[in-house]
């Protein structure tokens, strides 16, 4: 029963365009924009859908409490007299990219032999610092069986962005397998999101064997393109890396200690020369799913604006003619997502477990989803604006919306 389970975040009632993510390209040119909450949460809901209609296991998690007042009162001020920079981090519904909750190492890969999950502490960019608090409970609640162990996040200041910057090779996702953890270092005028002496600190807190542990550096090139999270440039799945050629600081070293490490991978370089770093961030190409299918194969779940880039659908569907072990491209519609910089890898947590060891309440099915539908349909806003960020009715429409949903999910415990 050990399998993949893709646990994606429940887009929030409070989803807007801030623009406060530096060095998200998407994120920044498109702040200040209408968003549409409901339609956001309905694409993200509509995703899992197809996911599970593949064969695949699905789980979620519930939005964050927002906007979070406690960390507004700490700052000694309330959502009314917030400066607007200040209300919108409190608003921020960022958590809906599950990828960045924890970084997972599953029981065959640790020396105690239990999945390991360190919550990510997400330290780099304000909005995204008072997430933990909130994603360590619901990891608490959702993996309280003892097969688990649920690590408070690294300490400051070592930034740490979670499975966003974690990939793994194996042979079968219940194998031992090789982990990899890509940092950044500050370069440019985009930070770096995650710290080396972060990844280190997890390898050692999950217990991982330091000859089946790759630490590999991102290239600068790439943080500077916008490729904020090593997710934007690159994605494994048993024996297959995907990745830009242009993903690493230094390919052939880092793909030398990958061979060394796991000799059975299958290394696919996407050439600059044939799609850009910028078509490749903007399309969010490798942000994707690369997910093992029940008939064989591999399935490539990607926006669909890759779809609509010409360069990116035409070395995709060329690669697939070509004997690729990626055997069907499945574009999703998750362009809310996309405009505030997420596309499907973001928003999905990548645990390898039996389903039967996780609280059944964060597992999804048929009947649960369509019932998280019917709340988002009934409570979630249909656009927020910037300027509705100071309005008292939205925060108690978000605040309502929300406990619908832990009520219909019985998730009380986490209001």
């Amino acid at each position: 029963m050990i399998q993949e389970i893709n646990f994606d975040g429940i887009i929030g009632p409070t989803h807007n365009y801030a623009g406060l993510s530096p060095g998200n390209i998407a994120s920044a040119r498109n702040a200040g924009q209408i968003a549409q909450p409901r339609a956001a949460a309905l694409q993200g809901v509509e995703k899992m859908r197809r996911n599970m209609a593949l064969g695949l296991a699905q789980g979620f998690f519930v939005p964050l409490d927002r906007p979070d007042t406690s960390w507004l009162a700490m700052l000694g001020t309330n959502i009314m007299h917030a400066d607007a920079h200040i209300r919108a981090q409190a608003y921020s519904a960022s958590s809906m990219w599950a990828a960045n909750a924890a970084t997972v190492s599953p029981a065959s890969d640790t020396l105690d032999g239990k999945c390991h999950l360190t919550a990510a502490n997400l330290l780099t960019m304000p909005h995204r610092s008072h997430e933990w608090q909130g994603t360590l409970r619901q990891l608490q609640c959702a993996f309280a069986n003892p097969n688990f162990v649920v690590h408070a996040p690294i300490p400051a200041p070592f930034g740490d962005e979670g499975a966003a910057n974690h990939m793994r090779l194996c042979s079968a996702h219940d194998q031992a397998g090789v982990e990899i953890f890509v940092y950044g270092v500050l370069a440019g005028r985009f930070p770096a999101r995650q710290s080396i002496e972060a990844s280190k600190a997890i390898a050692r807190n999950h217990g991982l064997n330091p000859d089946k542990t790759l630490l590999i550096r991102q290239s600068d090139e790439a943080i500077a393109a916008g490729a904020f999270h090593n997710d934007v440039v690159a994605v494994a799945n048993e024996q297959v890396l995907f990745t830009h050629e242009r993903a690493f600081q230094n390919p052939t070293l880092a793909y030398q200690k990958i061979r060394d490490a796991f000799p059975d991978v299958q290394i696919i370089t996407v050439p600059a020369a044939d799609v850009s770093l910028q078509d490749a961030i903007s399309s969010y190409l490798f942000n994707a799913q690369l997910v093992s299918l029940p008939e064989a194969g591999m399935g490539l779940v990607l926006p669909t604006e890759a779809q609509e880039n010409r360069a990116v659908w035409s070395w995709l569907q060329r690669h697939v003619q070509q004997g690729s072990p990626i055997t069907r491209l499945l574009p999703v519609d998750v362009r809310q997502s996309m405009a505030n910089g997420g596309g499907p890898a973001c928003l999905r947590l990548r645990v390898v477990a039996d389903p039967r060891t996780v609280d059944p309440r964060f597992i999804a099915n048929d009947k649960v989803l369509s019932q998280i539908e019917g709340i988002i349909s009934t409570h979630w806003p249909q656009e927020i604006s910037p300027d509705d960020l100071s309005s008292p009715a939205l925060m108690e429409q978000v605040r309502r919306a929300r406990h619908a949903l832990l009520d219909v999910l019985n998730l009380q415990n986490l209001a």
